[in-house]
């Protein structure tokens, strides 16, 4: 069973073409026009170990609020459509991951339900162009939409790249622990018997 999806959205304020490869090594290929989050998607990929390919043409004369929040979105739809219907997968992944002096913690169950719960405080408004506020809209829309419960808490920081990029990263790994094979399941991970 490949685990591979591709989504493309349309919107009057983005157009959004989206392919995810669960089972990949993390290769990104990635163009959204905003310089900061496409360094940010790489990282998910590559921590992750999701290839992951986007190509955005979003309203950023506007500003970068649509082209992240929808690819977000778009993410997650790529990312339930991959995961089918959850079988063998280890469900849960968590982890802390240091960058420099931030420290963020991340948690992440394929519930089936998609929920975030944010704790990650960012002093700076901006990185560069960057709104740091965005940050928490893209994982909004990809929880939402990929059904997951997604937490993400900062530990300790201050410097928002650093910040931004340690939830990136530490979402991801624990992405790449909740969705790995599991040969030991058999079905779905669930007293449920469903996910």
């Amino acid at each position: 069973m490949t685990r591979t999806a591709k989504v493309v959205r349309a919107t009057s304020e983005t157009d959004i073409g989206l392919s995810v490869d669960l089972d990949g090594t993390g290769v990104a290929d990635v163009e959204t026009g905003v310089g900061f989050f496409d360094h940010m998607l790489d990282a998910l990929a590559r921590h992750s170990l999701v290839d992951l390919t986007v190509r955005v043409k979003g309203d950023t004369e506007v500003d970068d609020h649509h082209t992240v929040e929808d690819t977000g979105i778009a993410l997650g739809q790529a990312l339930r459509e991959a995961l089918g219907d959850r079988r063998g997968v280890r469900r849960f992944g968590s982890v802390m991951v240091p960058l420099d002096e931030a420290l963020v913690m991340a948690a992440v169950d394929l519930s089936g339900r998609g929920e975030l719960y944010w704790d990650v405080p960012i002093g700076p408004s901006k990185v560069g162009t960057f709104d740091t506020e965005l940050a928490k809209e893209f994982f909004v829309g990809l929880a939402r939409e990929a059904g997951i419960t997604l937490h993400l808490r900062l530990v300790t920081g201050e410097n928002a790249h650093h910040i931004i990029e340690a939830t990136f990263k530490a979402a991801a790994r624990a992405l790449r622990e909740a969705v790995e094979s599991d040969p030991r399941v058999d079905g779905v991970p669930s007293t449920k018997g469903s996910l």
